[in-house]
């Protein structure tokens, strides 16, 4: 990056999340292998890149729903409230769950999410997520799966967006610098896709 370049730096390239995400289907194929197709519950909008890349690489057969949640009260901090905004369509009684989060860090919105869906009788229930930040943790929730566990910094690509921008970014970046972003939320767009103009 050119423009910028003090504002984002690489965290995890594309090759790294590759092979990470073909290792976590292979955990995830030999634990939910059976005569039941396990459900895998995206959350959006986030996951969206992560679940398709993993379901994919899972050898057998799965069923896949969404849900959206809004946890955010705008900007890049949780407000702690937490609200379905678009609700699963499966009936989950009974079934193998495996919820698929992009991050996982405070832990209030995966903690309200797995009580939710425990209480509609899921059979199991477990999560996979791709970033794990477990310093911003608030409460203590259960990660089967993880990618990656990161420190504390705000991060973009691969799904994970800031104000709705960089999510078809292959790898994952840091921000370094959230107030300059924050000010000017094209500030990457020229220095990742030099084509784009502003």
């Amino acid at each position: 990056m050119s423009q910028g370049a003090g504002t984002a730096h690489l965290l995890i390239a594309a090759g790294d999340i590759e092979r990470r995400v073909t290792e976590l289907a292979h955990e995830i194929t030999a634990d939910l292998a059976g005569a039941e197709p396990p459900l895998l519950i995206g959350v959006l909008k986030g996951c969206t890149l992560f679940l398709a890349d993993l379901v994919r690489a899972i050898d057998i057969d799965v069923h896949v729903d969404f849900i959206a949640i809004s946890s955010y009260a705008g900007g890049t901090g949780s407000s702690g409230v937490v609200r379905i905004l678009k609700d699963v369509e499966a009936d989950i009684r009974g079934r193998d769950v495996l919820i698929v989060e992009d991050i996982v860090d405070t832990g209030l919105t995966l903690t309200y999410l797995r009580r939710n869906l425990e209480e509609r009788g899921a059979r199991s229930l477990r999560t996979v997520t791709l970033l794990d930040k477990a310093a911003r943790r608030i409460v203590p929730v259960a990660v089967e799966y993880t990618g990656f566990e990161i420190e504390d910094v705000f991060v973009v690509g691969y799904g994970l967006d800031f104000q709705g921008r960089y999510r078809n970014v292959t790898d994952v970046l840091a921000v370094t610098d959230i107030a300059r972003l924050a000010n000017d939320p094209l500030l990457l767009v020229e220095p990742l896709w030099p084509a784009v103009k502003r």
